[in-house]
């Protein structure tokens, strides 16, 4: 048995995963800005909006580090596995 349409599916499955938490992160810091200046002037609601949002990119962070190196890897293991394939052939 073939373990590529495995591989495949698994792959499949963390890039979308790991597309889906990218387009989460980009939805949640789409209208902020590089730097935000935040004193006691600053509206209590705007301060309070900011904490919430970096605190929802700070607990997904974690999730796209982990599918992303495992898609990754588990794209460096297709390639590697087509070019040991191909290098048999070859001989």
């Amino acid at each position: 048995m073939s373990f590529n349409p495995i591989l495949l599916f698994v792959w499949a499955a963390l890039a979308v995963c790991f597309l889906g938490l990218l387009m989460y992160r980009g939805q949640l810091t789409r209208y902020e800005d590089e730097q935000l200046f935040l004193n006691e002037e600053t509206n209590k609601a705007e301060q309070e909006q900011q904490t919430k949002i970096v605190s929802r990119v700070k607990r997904i962070e974690p999730l796209v580090r982990i599918f992303g190196g495992a898609a990754g890897l588990v794209t460096a293991c297709i390639v590697g596995m087509y070019v040991w394939n191909a290098w048999q052939q070859l001989q």
